[in-house]
């Protein structure tokens, strides 16, 4: 029966008692909303770095509630080893090499300040796809997909906007170091932007955990009654060697400044959870807590003070497992079974599929995207195979590896800026490992295994011609947004002061 059709009773209270009546039918009407959606992302968050995934120095609380009432993915993958990119990539539910956000002639793989590159305002990002279906969309913490008006986040579906444009790194302190590299003596001081104004320069990066965290709250509370979609991307622990954290958490975790932003994160999380349940919306919010790519780790792995991507190898920047696999939660109360694991292969790519798909809508009238609708690995379908079984590894223009099934091979080259088992000085060499058996990649199999090498190179092939490789324009990609002409972000007191 439809919840929304009354019973034969309701239908007698109807005739009996029109004001009852109505109430029940509205009621019932009203769990018929479709879901809230929050996904947390940190920045340059390992996989090791918290409770729930093996940390043993760093106390996320928060977390292991959440890992506790909700559920762990451990094949869970960035679309790459960079900011920019994979924020592209979890947007867009496309490879950055597609949207054309992987790397350009002016910054590189990840833009920089007054880069007149963007996320081309004609791909749709998830708060443009959920528009139409009723949903509120507001964006807290990093963007990084360009600093120039044509790309501002309130241009790509975000009715509100409150953070910094790009990394917390990229001050104007370093530009003067850079010089003439990326304009770097152009670089303003690092802005803190509400909607389309600049509201302070510098920002006090100590602050940006706790006032982002004030102003995603602010937002859940303005839209709670509607569905919503929030995206908030936390900027810790961030690129700076020593990340930043309020007073309240500085000098206070076992692990210096890495350990303090990663504790005021979970304290974060613990607000937003909260709200959620204050507000009765907990049972219909969907909470994906994650991070954009691997910790890029201290000069010894095995020093944690700029982050574990523990048990697998390699640094964040980088393609191998600790810089693509990233610590992955997702929280649903009466929806998610508690407690559960889900080790399918799955990533970011995949969330805005399956976001679109639980709201009701369809990916069917967009461009070509590669995500896959995951919702069955979220919900615990017992039939909940990954629709996905295969994933390409991309560091810059260059593809590296492929992943199929527990395989994953990293490609024969001759030549590569950055490698996770070569060195610049010489050629790389066709790797094999079984990721499942072997998550830090120690066992070479590919002379057991030609068979598997073949396949996988059959599928690099085909990424190639779609996607692109160094020196080499894929059939299926497209361009970036270019603004031409570009302006210095400058400080303006017209933001929205009701949102602030």
């Amino acid at each position: 029966m439809d919840d929304c059709v009354p019973s034969r009773y309701a239908v007698f209270g109807l005739l009996v008692f029109i004001g009852v009546a109505c109430s029940i039918d509205v009621a019932s009407c009203e769990a018929e909303q479709p879901p809230n959606f929050i996904i947390i992302s940190c920045d340059n968050l390992g996989y090791g770095d918290i409770e729930p995934f093996g940390s043993e120095i760093h106390r996320t609380p928060n977390l292991l509630r959440m890992a506790r009432e909700g559920r762990k993915f451990s094949h869970f993958y960035s679309s790459s080893g960079v900011c920019t990119p994979s924020r592209a990539s979890l947007l867009t539910g496309c490879y950055a090499q597609r949207v054309g956000m992987h790397w350009n002639p002016r910054d590189g793989r990840v833009l920089r300040p007054l880069s007149p590159y963007g996320l081309h305002p004609e791909e749709t990002t998830i708060a443009e796809a959920l528009k139409p279906l009723g949903y509120r969309s507001g964006l807290v913490g990093k963007w990084h997909l360009g600093d120039q008006a044509p790309f501002f986040p309130t241009r790509q579906g975000f009715e509100f906007f409150y953070g910094i444009p790009y990394s917390d790194d990229m001050t104007d302190e370093v530009g003067r170091r850079l010089g003439t590299r990326f304009q770097g003596a152009s670089w303003p001081p690092l802005p803190l932007m509400q909607g389309e104004s600049v509201v302070a320069a510098p920002v006090q990066r100590d602050h940006l955990t706790k006032d982002c965290t004030r102003a995603a709250i602010r937002f859940i509370d303005k839209h709670w009654e509607n569905p919503f979609f929030l995206y908030f991307a936390q900027p810790m622990p961030g690129s700076t060697a020593r990340p930043f954290a309020s007073e309240s958490f500085k000098g206070r975790s076992a692990n210096g400044a890495w350990g303090d932003a990663i504790e005021e994160i979970d304290w974060s999380t613990g607000l937003i959870l909260d709200k959620l349940a204050e507000l009765g919306i907990d049972d219909r919010t969907l909470v994906i807590w994650t991070s954009d790519n691997g910790a890029p780790l201290a000069k010894n792995p095995m020093e944690l003070s700029r982050g574990s991507n523990l048990p697998f190898a390699g640094r964040g920047y980088t393609t191998a497992e600790g810089g693509f696999r990233i610590p992955t939660l997702m929280w649903w109360p009466g929806t998610i079974k508690k407690g559960t694991l889900c080790s399918e292969l799955a990533s970011t790519i995949d969330l805005f599929p399956t976001l679109l798909g639980f709201a009701g809508g369809k990916t069917t009238s967009l461009r070509t995207i590669d995500g896959l609708d995951i919702g069955r690995l979220i919900t615990g379908d017992e039939k909940g195979e990954s629709p996905r079984d295969l994933f390409y590894f991309y560091e810059g223009q260059q593809l590296q590896a492929v992943r199929r099934g527990p395989w994953k091979l990293f490609l024969p080259l001759e030549s590569f800026e950055r490698h996770p088992f070569f060195s610049k000085n010489e050629k790389a060499g066709t790797l094999l490992f079984n990721v499942r058996e072997d998550p830090s990649s120690r066992n070479d199999r590919s002379q057991e295994f030609p068979e598997v090498v073949a396949k996988l190179m059959a599928d690099a092939k085909v990424a190639r011609q779609e996607l692109g490789d160094l020196g080499y324009f894929g059939s299926q990609q497209r361009p970036a947004g270019y603004a031409g002409q570009v302006d210095a972000l400058r400080v303006s007191h017209e933001g929205n002061s009701e949102e602030r």
